[in-house]
C-alpha cells in the first residue's frame, strides 16, 4: 500500500499501524509528533492506528535549545 512520509512515498504492509512504521523506517519513539493527512495521532494510539492507501504521514521531531 502507497503512503507519502515526509514528502516521499513508501510502499507498507496494509496491516502497518504507525508505530509499525516508524519501526520499519528506524525511528526511534522520542519527543516526536505523528500527523496523518494534517490530524495529529495521539502517542497512545500509534499502536492501533492504520493508516489507509494515499494517506500523507508526517513524523515531526523536536529539538530543545536556547
Amino acid at each position: 500500500m502507497l503512503v507519502t512520509i515526509n514528502a516521499k512515498e513508501y510502499d507498507i504492509p496494509k496491516d502497518a499501524t504507525i508505530s509499525d512504521i516508524l519501526k520499519m523506517l528506524d525511528v526511534e519513539e522520542k519527543t516526536m509528533a505523528v500527523a496523518v493527512n494534517m490530524q495529529i495521532v495521539k502517542k497512545e494510539e500509534w499502536e492501533k492506528f492504520r493508516p489507509k492507501e494515499r494517506d500523507k504521514i508526517e513524523i515531526l521531531g523536536f529539538t530543545g535549545g536556547g
